[in-house]
């Protein structure tokens, strides 16, 4: 049977703005309150499907969140009709009220885990919708993520939808962000590798001083356990404390993997040697792993955070590996010169290919944090919602509706706009229908 590895990409929001919220991402809080472009970063978004689509990789696409999240102002006391709620909260509590509008939700690789059926011991594939406990802001996506998947892969026959772990900084969960999966073709078994923080139930271990480990070694085991993944093929290990510090807040900031090969910054784990010899363990029987490591002495940690290096898509391409990299990768010079060189040595990777999506990255996410691989048979594509599988054709009406409805510039004032936030549920009721989702947001529901 035919399988394949799909990026299923979030769209961006109609609200898309720079609230500056995610403590530990650099990029994300040295951006706060600047003014957005919501059209021109959901428009980057699918210029960046189309353009993998037509380097042959699968894409489908999940809608954004609903915002202002009036349901969660209104349990912290805030009263009367929603543009009551949202005055109230702007005036009163404003870090709140940020928070309740964020944007967050278009970084797809932080959804959920997702394991496929060859992996798996009842032979289905498993999401487990990720907690993101560390950040409030976050940690109100889950319940919107469990119904969306369900909605996007609905066949129980097929597929298995998990809620989020429980809502404890001890099992702080970030999803594929710290997760991937290493195969010799996707129709075979393959490893699965979780990368952690902290271990939250033994404080003897190392952890990060200044920034905070999102993700904890008892949650990447827990969903583990959930997707029944055997024991011989996943490996744990731990992200690097100082790079954490140094602003690297998921472990897709400072490594990412694709088919036999891990692209590593040399500073990425706390044991490097470790984590390599786990994985050619566990892969054994498999083929050969390929290990691709960056030296600090050619691309500081900096740079690589700066230009997100490692937040790269890694995909193979004609039975070669290439990079789906931020136009900012260009830009910085150490990189830029890594990059060059890389494409000369006799690796997986041999070719580069340029994306903008700077709204994105002024976010604090690069072209991996848009988007969820999910590995499909033949059966298992057949039975996802092909309303949420891009097309050129579905591309194409998706733009347009983004044309119609999306403002080119937001402000930090126009999200309490009652004006403004009924031109986003108009702009997602529409969408619901595009993508046959149904009543699947709240203001649908009310």
């Amino acid at each position: 049977m035919t399988y394949q590895e799909y990026n299923f990409d979030g769209l961006v929001g109609p609200n898309h703005n720079y609230a500056g919220l995610s403590f530990g991402n650099v990029a994300s809080t040295g951006n706060a309150n600047s003014a957005s472009n919501p059209q021109q970063a959901a428009l980057q978004g699918l210029a960046k499907m189309r353009k993998l689509m037509s380097l042959g990789i699968p894409q489908g696409v999940f809608a954004p969140q609903q915002r202002p999240h009036v349901q969660a102002l209104r349990a912290i006391g805030f009263s009367g009709t929603d543009a009551d709620v949202m005055s109230q909260a702007l005036q009163q509590a404003p870090a709140i009220f940020n928070a309740c509008v964020s944007a967050s939700s278009m970084w797809t690789a932080n959804a959920a885990t997702v394991s496929p059926s060859p992996d798996t011991a009842d032979g289905k594939v498993h999401f487990s919708a990720a907690n993101l406990v560390n950040k409030f802001h976050r940690s109100l996506e889950h319940p919107f993520t469990t119904a969306l998947l369900e909605r996007v892969f609905p066949s129980q026959a097929h597929f298995v939808h998990h809620g989020a772990l429980p809502m404890s900084d001890h099992f702080g969960d970030e999803g594929a962000a710290n997760h991937t999966r290493f195969c010799n073709g996707y129709a075979s078994e393959g490893v699965e590798f979780f990368v952690y923080g902290k271990a939250a139930f033994d404080s003897s271990k190392p952890q990060p001083q200044k920034f905070p480990a999102r993700q904890t070694l008892e949650a990447s085991q827990a969903v583990a356990r959930r997707h029944g993944l055997a024991a011989n093929r996943t490996v744990y290990s731990q992200q690097n404390p100082a790079v954490i510090d140094a602003g690297v807040f998921h472990n897709d900031v400072i490594s990412v993997g694709n088919g036999n090969a891990l692209f590593y910054h040399e500073l990425a784990f706390a044991d490097e040697a470790q984590t390599k010899a786990d994985l050619v363990q566990a892969f054994d029987g498999l083929g050969e792993m390929e290990f691709i490591k960056v030296p600090t002495a050619e691309v500081p940690v900096a740079d690589a955070v700066a230009s997100y290096l490692f937040n790269t898509q890694l995909i193979t391409l004609n039975g070669e590996m290439a990079l789906i990299a931020p136009t900012e990768c260009q830009q910085t010079e150490s990189v830029h010169r890594y990059l060059t060189n890389l494409l000369k040595q006799n690796t997986a990777i041999q070719h580069v290919e340029y994306i903008d999506v700077k709204q994105s990255m002024q976010n604090g996410g690069g072209p991996a944090c848009l988007r969820l691989r999910v590995v499909l048979s033949e059966q298992e594509q057949a039975a996802v919602n092909q309303a949420c599988v891009m097309n050129e054709t579905k591309i194409s009406a998706l733009e347009a509706w983004v044309k119609q409805h999306y403002r080119d510039r937001v402000d930090v004032a126009d999200l309490a706009d009652p004006q403004f936030v009924q031109e986003c549920n108009t702009a997602l009721d529409e969408l619901t229908q595009l993508l046959q989702l149904g009543s699947i947001y709240p203001f649908q529901q009310a």
